[in-house]
């Protein structure tokens, strides 16, 4: 399996909730403990413009690489810098890479992106290009596919994304979420709002009740999976009560139902905010597992090694962890 991913997704946004070590975590788990070697890993080629405004439009591609403050990107809580903006840029050429290579492989996950709350003419939030939407236009642009979903599981509503594709019949969207918690929501063509405490139990029963009517009734041609962390316990951001295990399970569903009807599916890791960042990067690191596991790929885990040693086997599992 290849996985998206570059080193200059550490971009420098100075003290801040979204951790961004956490993509060369994910990497470093995944090799660590021999789920992947450096080769799996494919760097995203350099950002096209014109595919940046498939999506987004042309004044408000101007500010950003003007970096210019203006009503649409004052929105943003991120720093406005040469350096983050392309940063920006390069997660939407990954997420358009990691798009093609699902219609090639069934299954790509890329190991950044997901940034769901950029609308077509504004940022917000800690995003500013929707790489989301921006992998579907150009897949369809290209005339690769004609129908795609997003199925959004991360802790946030998907805002961004669901007002981009609007009336958009060949593209659904999908969001599970918290409901009482920013943003101000946009109409998805099917939303979940999930009250303050949801754990598990009855997280997993109304995830699996809808991915396998969405794929069946919408028919799409490729899914982009947003597997935000941030529903996890111990996320600075959110009031959802998910552990890791049921996070896995939650991938698993998405993942597998894709898999099992040959529909692909390209993995996103959006938001994460964890106590500890390893957290966050360990729950990333489960999703790039359950892409292996779907496709036969997952070996017996090893214990990460510690420094100057070699890893050590341990037993396999059974279940997410």
């Amino acid at each position: 399996m290849r996985f998206v991913y570059s080193d200059r997704y550490k971009l420098d946004i100075g003290a801040h909730v979204f951790q961004t070590e956490k993509y060369a975590m994910v990497r470093d788990n995944l090799i660590a403990t021999n789920q992947a070697v450096p080769f799996d890993f494919v760097e995203p080629p350099e950002p096209n413009i014109d595919d940046i405004q498939l999506v987004h439009t042309k004044e408000y591609v101007e500010d950003l690489l003007n970096l210019r403050w203006s009503p649409r990107t004052v929105h943003s809580e991120l720093p406005l810098t040469s350096e983050v903006v392309q940063g920006f840029m390069l997660f939407a050429s990954g997420t358009i890479e990691a798009c093609r290579m699902a219609l090639d492989d069934k299954i790509a996950m890329h190991i950044g992106g997901g940034f769901h709350h950029a609308f077509a003419d504004h940022g917000e939030g800690f995003c500013y290009i929707n790489d989301i939407a921006v992998g579907i236009r150009k897949m369809q642009h290209d005339k690769l596919i004609e129908r795609a979903a997003v199925i959004d599981c991360d802790l946030h509503q998907g805002n961004g994304t669901a007002r981009i594709f609007q009336g958009d019949t060949n593209v659904f969207t999908f969001s599970i979420h918290q409901e009482r918690l920013y943003p101000v929501k946009e109409r998805s063509d099917l939303d979940i709002g999930l009250d303050d405490e949801t754990s598990d139990d009855v997280y997993i029963e109304q995830l699996q009740n809808i991915v396998g009517k969405i794929l069946s009734q919408h028919k799409p041609e490729l899914v982009v999976y947003v597997a935000g962390a941030d529903p996890f316990k111990y996320d600075q951001l959110g009031a959802l009560r998910l552990t890791k295990r049921g996070l896995a399970f939650r991938d698993r569903i998405v993942i597998e139902a894709c898999y099992k009807r040959g529909i692909p599916v390209a993995p996103v890791t959006a938001g994460g905010y964890a106590l500890d960042a390893k957290d966050t990067g360990e729950i990333h690191t489960n999703t790039a597992r359950e892409c292996l596991r779907a496709l036969g790929q997952l070996k017996p885990p090893v214990k990460p090694a510690e420094p100057g040693e070699q890893p050590a086997p341990s037993q396999a599992e059974q279940q997410p962890s």
